[in-house]
């Protein structure tokens, strides 16, 4: 089957074809007739499978064929739960509606707030939007959604989370009763999925691929270590293993700026991404990983949803996420295109509960591999005492709170809230035992 057989006008196979796609993916096949004859839909797929083009290419064919309709409010609203997603989708749009006379805006946390004001005055068709930031542009008049006639929530199950659950009834609030609603996500819990049936109207239902479970092409291994030895670990399969570019995944926005540290500290070029940095931080920073010019990108969970990193050959969580399903999306980040990759978990002995409940969500054991000998090399980059006192407080709070789930109004500040399944676990409370010998460090031997 080819893009021409799902019905679209010649404008968007053009643009397709330039991109160089000539099969639509099974989410593809299955969403874009859907969204064209006008249903709703609720759909799941594995990440990297296609899922933006499913809605974004029968939404800009819709959007052309009814120009008198055209205003300066938006007719078709895409809400997404992070920067990078937003921007990502807002690409796509622009570049499948290149031959389409479809006017594509994007607004986001983190950046001027008055370049978005001025662009939506100008007028658009399709607006792409993290919830706060919208919510802020509408209480200052500058968003009119009183003529939206489609509504998209990508990354579905985190856009109707605690995190966002609360922007996400305002938001619908502000739109019309009559209008068509898509829902797209890799993962769903049951909750979730109750919760977005409220919000649909006899959709079509869509599971091109077992529920939650992760891209099957990825490998995926464990090792188990100590905690303080991990960051010794990580530097030692980067080196060994001749790593030029991997995606490291923390819980928290402190560890991932002191991970940093370290790895530059042992001679491996990173930087962090997170919601504390600015978006002007955040680019620059995904650029410079893109590009090679550092071997690790250091990130929370905010960058599990919405990079798409080409041909990405490594991803390694540093620390399990609380929620399962995280770990699908954080794996998802390789693997993509039917590209090959890898994803390495480092398994402290308190993060035994969550390596199960990982396995219980993927319905397949997670290979745990004996721990090679690594250096523990104790040396690290010098910091002022009160700044290493003031990080190690923070560090700590940040582990009692909720990790960072969600781009928020203002700044793009996360949202300090319970996500499905995310309550804090029992740690495992056995004592760690290690060997070293002579700045050797040997687990499992």
């Amino acid at each position: 089957m080819s893009f021409a057989n799902l019905g679209l006008m010649p404008e968007l196979l053009r643009a397709v074809a330039e991109k160089g796609y000539d099969t639509p993916t099974p989410i593809q096949r299955e969403a874009i007739p859907a969204v064209l004859a006008g249903r709703d839909v609720l759909a799941g797929a594995q990440t990297g499978t296609g899922k933006t083009a499913g809605f974004v290419l029968p939404l800009l064919q819709i959007l052309s064929g009814s120009p008198e309709r055209r205003g300066q409010a938006p007719r078709a609203l895409v809400l997404t739960p992070t920067r990078e997603l937003a921007a990502q989708i807002a690409d796509n749009a622009r570049g499948y509606g290149r031959y389409l006379k479809i006017r594509t805006q994007v607004v986001f946390g983190g950046v001027n707030i008055n370049p978005q004001i001025s662009a939506l005055k100008a007028g658009c068709d399709l607006l792409v939007a993290t919830p706060g930031r919208l919510l802020d542009l509408q209480q200052q008049g500058a968003a009119n959604l009183s003529r939206i006639e489609f509504l998209v929530l990508d990354e579905a199950d985190r856009m109707l989370d605690m995190g966002f659950i609360h922007d996400i009834k305002r938001v619908l609030k502000l739109l019309p009763a009559q209008r068509q609603n898509l829902l797209f996500s890799a993962t769903y819990s049951d909750d979730i999925r109750n919760l977005a049936q409220r919000l649909l109207r006899e959709p079509v239902s869509i599971q091109v691929t077992p529920r939650n479970t992760a891209v099957e092409i990825v490998e995926q291994c464990a090792y188990r270590v100590p905690k303080e030895h991990k960051r010794h670990l990580l530097a030692h399969l980067i080196r060994e293993g001749d790593w030029h570019q991997v995606l490291v995944f923390t819980r928290t926005k402190h560890g991932a700026n002191r991970l940093c540290q370290q790895l530059e500290g042992a001679g491996i070029s990173a930087a962090a991404i997170h919601g504390n940095k600015s978006q002007a931080a955040r680019v620059k920073a995904l650029e410079a990983f893109k590009q090679g010019r550092i071997v690790a990108l250091v990130a929370t969970e905010v960058a599990a949803r919405g990079l798409d990193i080409k041909e990405l050959p490594h991803v390694v969580n540093y620390e399990l996420p609380n929620v399962p399903e995280d770990y699908v999306h954080r794996i998802g980040r390789t693997g993509r295109a039917g590209a090959g990759g890898a994803a390495v978990s480092l398994i402290s002995p308190d993060e035994a509960t969550l390596l199960r409940d990982i396995e219980r969500l993927l319905k397949r054991a997670v290979p745990v591999l004996p721990t090679p000998p690594f250096t523990v090399n104790e040396a690290s980059p010098a910091r002022p005492a009160v700044a290493a006192r003031t990080e190690s407080r923070a560090e700590s709070r940040s582990h009692r709170a909720a990790p960072e789930r969600s781009e928020t109004r203002g700044g793009g500040k996360p949202a300090h809230s319970r996500a499905h399944g995310s309550a804090q676990r029992p740690h495992d409370r056995r004592p760690q035992r290690s060997h070293s010998r002579g700045g050797r460090f040997r687990q499992g031997s």
